[in-house]
């Protein structure tokens, strides 16, 4: 992908080509879902939701929500535009920064997003890694809003992996993608979001949503 300097034509074409091959391929995945009370719930209560998901995982799970509004946050270099044009020709809102480089900025648009009744998709691990390790900046937006987080996982019949630090999952044609996820976890709005028992809990909900969406492929 671009690096920093990338000239804007290439961005611009790099995203065109992204988004149209995604829509190619995700127009042959097969989806099931499965663990999504709570989702349903909350949405049907009006409560918007703050969604984790590891960024290698990023792809299927965008197809899949694709249309919905939900607001992403996308990291601010040049592959970070590519992935915000794709992301929003597939219908969502995107919010720049990291937990990096422009994070408080980042966070204000964050909790905006929840206090206006849209649901946000984070990585927690993104942009730069470790893989799935959880930093804290979506505890904090749901802890700060009340709002309820959610981790959301994957299990993909084939795929191909980049050699990136996250080894970044593009679902081959016609896979079948099981899409499933945790228990909401509800944050007390006077506790440390950034404690290692928070970050914890929210490790816990990750290995859940994963487990699950390896557990149904079963099913």
């Amino acid at each position: 992908m671009p690096g920093e300097d990338a000239p804007a034509w290439r961005v611009v074409w790099a995203a065109r080509l992204g988004g149209w091959l995604v829509r190619l391929l995700g127009a042959t995945w097969r989806y099931s879902v499965s663990y999504d009370e709570d989702v349903a719930r909350s949405r049907a209560d009006g409560n918007p939701i703050v969604f984790a998901l590891w960024h290698g995982q990023l792809l299927p799970l965008l197809y899949h929500h694709r249309g919905q509004g939900v607001a992403v946050l996308i990291s601010e270099h040049a592959d970070g535009e590519i992935i915000a044009r794709i992301a929003t020709s597939l219908g969502y809102r995107t919010v720049r920064g990291s937990t990096s480089r422009g994070a408080a900025r980042a966070l204000i648009g964050l909790t905006r997003v929840i206090e206006d009744g849209g649901d946000l998709a984070v990585t927690p691990d993104g942009p730069r890694g470790p893989a799935k390790s959880f930093a804290p900046g979506a505890a904090i937006v749901a802890g700060r809003t009340g709002a309820p987080m959610i981790g959301a996982a994957v299990h993909v019949s084939g795929s191909w992996r980049l050699k990136s630090w996250d080894r970044f999952q593009i679902p081959r044609p016609f896979a079948t993608i099981c899409v499933s996820y945790s228990d909401a976890v509800y944050l007390e709005r006077n506790s440390r979001h950034d404690s290692a028992e928070t970050i914890e809990t929210m490790q816990r909900a990750m290995s859940l949503a994963e487990s699950r969406a390896d557990g149904s492929r079963e099913r």
